[in-house]
């Protein structure tokens, strides 16, 4: 009796035209892929944990003879962190994709919505506010360097408008961006308590009347500039030992004019401050 046997198909080898040598001796600083969109999970200072959608940009150096990099092998990466992912996780998938892609210095970006529930500050009435949220790390030469960046809306209230006038005084919706370069571990919520503290006063999900007479008169007594609010959170950030370096940023949106007031503070290094 005759048995046939199915041969195996013969694959023919495909050329690897992105590791082919380059000789136009340019590095590329930066090559790789964005706005890759991925599920994660991401714990919070409660001890629980939010299931979320974040944002990646992923790159690494390329030197000068290398012809291009090998993208899939970005997204390859994202999917074997499945798991949860903390400043730790983040650590050791930034250090794997550096070596993964054979390159001496990688970057990556990871922005999502985060979500806090807040009470109402005289009714006590729950609502979730959200804010935009980054992590950021840098890996070269066997050291890696993290950033937590958050962007707290908050109200201010202008001095000036105080000062000036009879009654009222004008007030509008702000954004503080914090960047901050980190030796430990900070929780998104301690940066984002350090800007509502400073504010103003802080923003609600939902507020009731007596609620809206609090936050009313919080504002009017506890005015700030633009520049009132980045010089405060600076000290702050000034005393915490687990922050090297930030960058704060404040953009009020006037309600009586039509453009912004802007305010930055940048300290690279905290110790030489």
């Amino acid at each position: 009796m005759n048995t046939l046997t199915a041969e195996k198909p013969v694959v023919a080898t495909i050329e690897d035209v992105q590791g082919q040598a380059d000789t136009r001796r340019i590095p590329i600083n930066k090559v790789g892929i964005k706005d890759v969109f991925h599920p994660v999970r991401i714990r919070d200072r409660s001890g629980g944990e939010q299931h979320t959608v974040a944002r990646f940009n992923m790159y690494v150096f390329l030197p000068h003879d290398f012809k291009g990099t090998h993208m899939s092998r970005f997204v390859e990466i994202l999917h074997r962190h499945e798991r949860e992912i903390s400043v730790d996780s983040f650590r050791l998938m930034l250090a794997e994709m550096t070596d993964y892609l054979d390159s001496e210095a990688g970057h990556i970006e990871m922005s999502f919505p985060y979500f806090v529930m807040k009470r109402a500050p005289v009714t006590g009435v729950e609502s979730l506010m959200d804010y935009r949220a980054c992590l950021i790390g840098e890996h070269r030469e066997g050291r890696t360097e993290m950033h937590l960046r958050v962007t707290v809306p908050v109200t201010s209230l202008c001095p000036c408008s105080k000062g000036i006038s009879d009654y009222g005084a004008h007030n509008q919706r702000s954004h503080v961006t914090i960047t901050a370069r980190l030796n430990d571990h900070v929780w998104i919520e301690e940066l984002i308590d350090m800007a509502e503290q400073e504010a103003s006063c802080e923003l609600f999900g939902i507020l009731k009347r007596p609620d809206e007479k609090y936050v009313t008169e919080r504002a009017y007594d506890n005015p700030k500039f633009v520049e009132d609010l980045v010089r405060d959170i600076a000290v702050r950030l000034n005393a915490d030992p687990r922050v090297e370096g930030y960058r704060i940023e404040a953009e009020n949106f006037e309600s009586i004019h039509n453009h912004s007031a802007y305010a930055l503070v940048e300290c690279e290094n905290r110790g030489e401050r």
